[in-house]
């Protein structure tokens, strides 16, 4: 069968998936997949031929109790009105066969829905069931547009009752075991059905190949009935292809899931280039053997980024401007009219990454230039003279300063708004969560306040029906007074997720990627001389490829622990699941990714896509109310600039930042640093004058043994009877260990009880000094009273958050023996 072209229009473009699965998922079945239906050797037909039967025998076929023995007898006998009524409505168009009337009829074109010819309200009997049995007894082949437009009720067990396959009889019966809920459950067993009857063929003729093309075909229809609607985008046929795979009905090559078929993988150098169709194939050769060359020092995304580069941004560009050029020797006019040409992207706004594109276009130049001293015949026939002159790069220290300063400055706007986003993800988790738990307590029905709004747990006919076949179900409750519907069990688990993502980036200042890659085997323990237990983050090689590890603060250990809990909260372990690199294109091996969640049938990592829209959703929501975030965006790298700004205007020596960071070189992370006003330059500048007159010689050397104990004896210095002090590395207290009124006090939620006595202590002093007239007692007591009751009030908030135990294994003490 050729290849023929796939059809998208009317798609959006995140349609493309499915369009390049097709394409390039051949790689995993052994051959070319094609955009087309499965083909059968033979048509399906279990009850007999039906193209030019009768009236009455077809519609009496729909009636038969051989072929449903389950169906009552009245049942069956209204769909012998509905299929009688069906085809004395398609003998109105032209055709020999019931077939061909069929696709003449609006009806078959999915112009109108069934209601539309014949119901019970219009003419006391609908055609829904006739359409129904036609399908089934395999008389008529719908296209997927005209199955979409008249839904069909128990549409799946009537089919493969009506078919008489034991393949598809084992396949429901492997779908009614497979840890699947009933939704998805239902779904699988009527989308395959779908498939079946639409390209009319048996299961055993289903590749992967035709599942993909239902895919495609069944979102290209969904669009054109509703275009724009979220639910027309979502592919069809992913719990299919889950248990066609646990039966062993695929390849054995075959993915386990259509997401991964979908995904293309990485592309051969000669597909990169090819994808830009140039005319001067002696230069496209000369592309795909430097290319080749280059890969073997570099990594897929970044290969990627060069062919792009070199191949559309260089030569495309020049076979625009001078259609004869044939090798690499060009002109000063050719080169000024490219120069032109980059300045702008294809849509017409500025392109920023100019520079990029000219040293890239520089270095293959003298890359000939040196290949061609070592391999002359190879070579030497491409070596030219290299366009880009020297001026070019004059200006590049200038230009990377003003991106430097641009970062610096989206860093000054975003680092005040910061508290303000936190607040906003914790209120809303805490809100959601409380409300969750009251809900869950609340029985069908009952009434309840939270948070002075009245609830009331529901339960809709959805729920009672997933309850029958012992699914769980949702927890959903109405407002009271606006009886507005909330399905609180999602809004807490988007809660949950954007608050962990949100504290997990600001507290660790790790990159996007590496959020996504963190496992449950990121989290170590480290047991210090003094017994003490550090919790460790280890941040798998990312961009710098260097494993580095980070010590867990409080706030950390308490996000990655309620993820973990979790996940866990079910008795199961963390799902083993694959995670696709977006960069790379290749699939991770099974691990217990921590950012991962269920996405309908399949458990699926969080995507950087997913957080990023994530935090954009967040923003919006704040510009409703605070006009600092209006036209303002957080991205996963704003918190990481944030994250080195507060850690060296903090004390810490920003050669140890770095390490923190993961930074090759302290330039790095000073670039990352960004200083908010004249003062803090002032004392920064003198601090680092300071320390350089102190230790000159060993400023960004590499962290010592000694400095890290120093580091880490900090802290034990910082401990109180209350709590814990907050004051930065390396200083003193400031405060005359006037611990109560300092505001880097943190209260340990233990000693509420002794708050309540110096409370207590406090009120009775007040008193005395009251009475003996002793005014600047009163006016100091009053103050040190309103430090206490705020820092109260502040450790009471974070004690109403519910503890996260991981149940650590702590050292036993070993019994010298006698």
């Amino acid at each position: 069968m050729p290849d023929t072209q796939l059809r998208t229009t009317g798609l959006s473009r995140r349609h493309g998936p499915v369009a390049e699965g097709l394409q390039f998922a051949s790689r995993f079945v052994g051959g070319p997949i094609k955009p087309e239906p499965a083909v059968a050797a033979s048509l399906p037909r279990p009850h007999g031929e039906f193209a030019t039967a009768s009236i009455s025998h077809l519609s009496s076929m729909a009636g038969t109790a051989s072929i449903w023995p389950d169906v009552h007898r009245a049942t069956r006998q209204g769909w012998v009105r509905s299929t009688r009524a069906l085809l004395e409505y398609l003998l109105t168009f032209p055709g020999e066969t019931w077939q061909e009337r069929w696709e003449a009829s609006p009806l078959g074109q999915g112009q109108v829905t069934a209601d539309a010819v014949g119901s019970r309200h219009t003419t006391g009997t609908s055609i829904v069931p006739g359409i129904r049995a036609l399908y089934c007894l395999r008389a008529i082949q719908p296209t997927l547009l005209a199955f979409r437009q008249t839904p069909l009720p128990s549409f799946g067990p009537m089919f493969i009752a009506a078919q008489e396959d034991a393949l598809l009889e084992k396949f429901a019966e492997q779908v009614r075991t497979h840890q699947l809920r009933h939704v998805h459950r239902r779904d699988a067993i009527i989308e395959l059905c779908m498939l079946l009857a639409v390209q009319g063929v048996a299961l055993s003729d289903v590749t992967p190949a035709a599942l993909l093309h239902f895919a495609h075909e069944n979102r290209q229809a969904r669009c054109t009935l509703r275009p724009g609607s979220q639910a027309s985008n979502r592919i069809a046929g992913r719990g299919v292809w889950n248990v066609l795979h646990a039966m062993g009905h695929f390849p054995p090559s075959t993915p386990e899931s259509m997401r991964a078929a979908m995904l293309r993988g990485q592309r051969s150098i000669e597909d990169l280039v090819d994808q830009y169709e140039l005319s001067n194939q002696a230069v496209r050769g000369l592309l795909i053997d430097y290319l080749t060359r280059r890969k073997a020092d570099t990594d897929y995304s970044t290969l990627k980024d060069l062919t792009c580069k070199l191949t559309r941004h260089f030569w495309k560009n020049i076979e625009k401007i001078n259609p004869d050029q044939r090798d690499l020797r060009i002109s000063p006019e050719d080169y000024a009219a490219w120069r032109q040409l980059i300045t702008v992207k294809d849509d017409g706004k500025p392109r920023v990454g100019q520079d990029s594109i000219v040293i890239a276009l520089r270095s293959f130049y003298y890359d000939l230039h040196t290949w061609a001293a070592d391999e002359p015949e190879r070579w030497a026939a491409w070596v030219a003279p290299c366009p880009v002159p020297p001026s070019e790069l004059r200006g590049l220290g200038v230009r990377r300063r003003r991106i430097n300063e641009r970062s610096a400055d989206r860093t000054r706007q975003r680092q005040p708004l910061l508290p303000l986003l936190v607040n906003h993800v914790e209120t809303r988790y805490d809100r959601a969560r409380l409300l969750l738990e009251r809900a869950d307590r609340a029985a069908e029905s009952e009434v309840f306040t939270h948070e002075g709004t009245e609830y009331r747990r529901i339960r809709t006919e959805a729920d009672r029906k997933m309850l029958r076949h012992g699914d769980d179900v949702p927890t959903r409750v109405e407002e009271v007074d606006s009886g507005r519907i909330v399905h609180i069990g999602t809004e807490e688990e988007g809660a949950f997720w954007e608050w962990a993502a949100v504290e997990a980036l600001r507290h660790s200042g790790v990159r996007i990627e590496e959020l996504c890659e963190l496992t449950q085997l990121s989290i170590r323990q480290y047991q210090r001389a003094n017994g003490e237990v550090i919790a460790l983050l280890v941040i798998a090689p990312s961009k710098t490829d260097r494993e580095r590890v980070i010590p867990m603060s409080a706030e950390l250990f308490h996000v990655i622990a309620s993820v973990i809990r979790r996940h866990a909260r079910a008795g199961r372990p963390i799902p083993l699941v694959s995670r696709y690199d977006a960069h790379d294109k290749v699939w991770s091996a099974p691990m217990p990714f921590l950012f991962q969640r269920q996405n309908g049938t399949t458990p699926m990592v969080f995507s950087t896509a997913t957080v990023q829209v994530m935090l954009g959703r967040i923003c919006d929501e704040l510009a409703e109310t605070h006009k600092g975030f209006r036209g303002l965006k957080f991205t996963p790298h704003d918190f990481r600039r944030i994250f080195a700004t507060e850690l060296v205007n903090s004390g810490l020596p920003i050669h140890i930042g770095a390490a923190l960071l993961g930074h090759l070189d302290v330039q790095t992370t000073r670039g990352y640093v960004a200083v908010f006003d004249e003062d803090v330059v002032r004392h920064y500048q003198e601090h680092l004058h300071h320390r350089r007159q102190v230790r000159p010689d060993g400023e960004y050397r590499d962290t010592t043994d000694q400095e890290w104990t120093e580091f880490e004896e900090h802290f034990d210095r910082r401990k109180v009877e209350l709590g814990s002090c907050a004051r930065p590395y390396g200083t003193p207290c400031q405060h005359e260990h006037a611990c109560i009124r300092c505001p880097m006090l943190h209260i340990n939620p233990k000693m509420l009880a002794r708050l309540e006595e110096l409370e207590a202590d406090l009120v009775a002093r007040l008193q005395q000094a009251e009475a003996e007239n002793w005014l600047g007692e009163v006016e100091g007591i009053n103050l040190t009273l309103t430090f206490l009751r705020g820092k109260r009030e502040e450790t009471q908030r974070r004690a109403s958050r519910p503890s996260v135990d991981l149940g650590i294994p702590t050292p036993r003490t070993v019994r010298e023996n006698p």
